[in-house]
């Protein structure tokens, strides 16, 4: 439990050192942080009674209370403490920052400090979102900047950038690790966030990360969201990657509150992996397994609740009192998921979704040919029952996979998306293969560059597929077992600096500038649990859908008509 446990080990140091009653003060980023590590029952379990933003207006003085700080080291936090330390409302301070905290704002701390409430400051480097073991987001705002060339808010793209190096230094903080650094050539947000990151562990902190070294230093990958468009753009049919497309996940927390007919109390639902053992085994289940699975916990819960029925002397009473929590956990458990199961078989019927989604995987893996492509998505598109969005992601998958073979019919396509969207248009498919077209990619999206891709295609077409939903690979298995391999290409993965990586590293961080998906976070749990002898951590800006992206080039072609006028 790698990133988890580093952030709830550092949490537990936190609140732990300190005796007594507590407040936990936070940032609207390291609420994140906690949340997802931490359930609300555990922190009270560590005497913490009360939970804080930094920006809280609240005055009321409790000096009974002693203040934990957990905070990132930006100035906007600085100037916020510096006014709650002028005067107090707790006992003590204790101050915990989640990255390097600068010389300067120390001496700010300490000249602010004139009721020397302050009893300590600490650096503790969970400055990202761990959301699994081996998952990372840094959930950033803008997402969309990477998109854009730098000169179009220089000032923006600096502030992404020294986010995501931040957010990658402290996992190698927390691993107690200084890798090899690599990037995606042609991508230049890659490139820059790679050099920046070996500036800051190689010249400006490399007291910090003089780790001792291990045999084959371990690998920190940059790379590009556009060199892979493929698989945010799908329907997924795996229970965690299902419920982020259909209903949305944040920070571990499903919210179903715009929703009719759902109970007031499965209006906001947890899914942790850490905290939920149902979730745990079935995240990575296709839907169908999904649902015999959620039928035989149903059942086993109907048997426990006839038992509970049947109380009739002193002893069943007290049995059923003992077990009474652990029944309630579990019934609360069951409503849960069969809410959620509920609603997106509701969803996956109103909008089509099989229909739709075999036509996308087809899309994705398939080499029936243009033409056969051209008449399924055709077809699609004329279908009176889909949603525009549905249309939109077919007709950008068509792009995507033929964008070079037949401009006719991508134009033929394109009209007939206009006359039947009012909301998405044509220029949204330009845009999409502006940005991550043929010409602009550099990994083998489809496995179609060289003799020994295709041959492997091949090999697993006639191995045969074992569900048609699921078949698609994401860019990133690809990449996995190239780097495993030892083939992964320095001419288009560069190395940055004087560093060489020598053998196949057991250790490896990818981190995708633009965001991952819960589909290659599954797609790297598999491969960590093949135990291959490399562990691999995915890391990205945030966790994308196939909404998420498609709003993401809505702003960057609003973005290029507003420059243009």
């Amino acid at each position: 439990m790698v990133l988890v446990s580093a952030v709830r080990d550092y949490v537990t140091r936190m609140l732990s050192d300190i005796a007594g009653m507590k407040v936990l003060i936070l940032d609207s980023q390291t609420v994140s942080i906690i949340s997802v590590a931490f359930s609300q029952s555990e922190l009270l379990q560590k005497e913490v009674f009360l939970v804080q933003t930094i920006d809280s207006n609240a005055k009321e003085i409790m000096t009974h209370l002693k203040a934990v700080c957990f905070l990132r080291p930006s100035a906007d936090n600085i100037q916020h403490l510096k006014r709650i330390l002028h005067r107090p409302r707790f006992g003590e301070y204790h101050l915990y920052f989640s990255n390097i905290l600068k010389t300067s704002h120390i001496q700010i701390l300490a000249d602010a400090d004139e009721h020397e409430v302050v009893q300590q400051v600490q650096e503790f480097y969970a400055d990202f979102v761990a959301v699994g073991p081996y998952h990372f987001t840094l959930n950033l705002p803008s997402k969309h900047m990477y998109l854009l060339p730098t000169v179009a808010d220089p000032q923006s793209m600096q502030q992404i950038c020294d986010r995501i190096v931040d957010g990658i230094s402290a996992v190698f903080l927390a691993l107690k690790k200084r890798p090899i650094i690599r990037y995606q050539r042609g991508s230049e947000i890659a490139q820059r966030v790679a050099h920046d990151v070996v500036r800051l562990m190689y010249e400006q902190e490399s007291a910090m990360f003089d780790f001792r070294r291990t045999e084959v230093a371990p690998l920190l990958l940059v790379v590009d969201r556009r060199d892979d468009p493929v698989t945010p753009l799908l329907n997924q049919w795996t229970y965690q990657a299902m419920v982020h497309e259909l209903l949305g996940i944040k920070d571990n927390k499903v919210d179903l509150r715009g929703i009719p007919r759902v109970p007031k109390d499965q209006q906001e639902l947890v899914l942790s992996s850490e905290q939920d053992a149902f979730f745990k085994a079935n995240m990575y289940e296709n839907f169908g397994d999904l649902g015999m699975n959620i039928k035989k916990m149903v059942d086993e819960f109907q048997l426990k609740g006839k038992s509970n029925q049947n109380i009739q002397t002193i002893e069943d009473m007290a049995k059923f009192v003992e077990h009474y929590p652990e029944y309630r956990k579990m019934h609360g458990n069951v409503s849960k998921h069969v809410t959620m199961v509920t609603e997106m078989s509701r969803i996956v019927d109103e909008r089509k979704l099989m229909s739709v989604s075999q036509t996308e995987q087809d899309l994705a893996c398939n080499n029936a040919g243009e033409a056969a492509a051209f008449e399924a998505v055709m077809n699609q598109l004329n279908n009176e029952g889909l949603a525009e969005v549905d249309r939109l992601r077919l007709v950008m998958l068509y792009a995507l996979r033929y964008e070079k073979e037949n401009s006719q019919h991508l134009e033929q396509l394109l009209n007939r998306l206009a006359s039947r969207s009012s909301k998405f248009k044509a220029g949204l498919v330009h845009t999409l293969l502006k940005q991550a077209g043929v010409d602009k990619r550099t990994g083998d999206l489809y496995g179609n560059r060289n003799l020994f891709n295709r041959a492997r295609n091949m090999a697993r077409g006639l191995k045969g597929i074992e569900n048609v939903y699921t078949q698609h690979q994401p860019l990133i298995f690809h990449t996995i077992e190239n780097i495993v391999k030892g083939w992964l290409r320095d001419i288009d993965y560069p190395v940055v600096g004087s560093q060489f990586q020598q053998g196949r590293p057991q250790d490896v961080v990818i981190f995708i500038v633009g965001g991952s998906t819960y589909e290659e976070a599954r797609t790297v749990a598999l491969h960590n649990v093949a135990n291959t002898g490399t562990r691999v951590i995915l890391g990205g800006s945030v966790i994308l859908n196939s909404n998420g992206f498609v709003s993401d080039l809505e702003e960057v072609q609003l973005a290029g008509q507003m420059n243009a006028v």
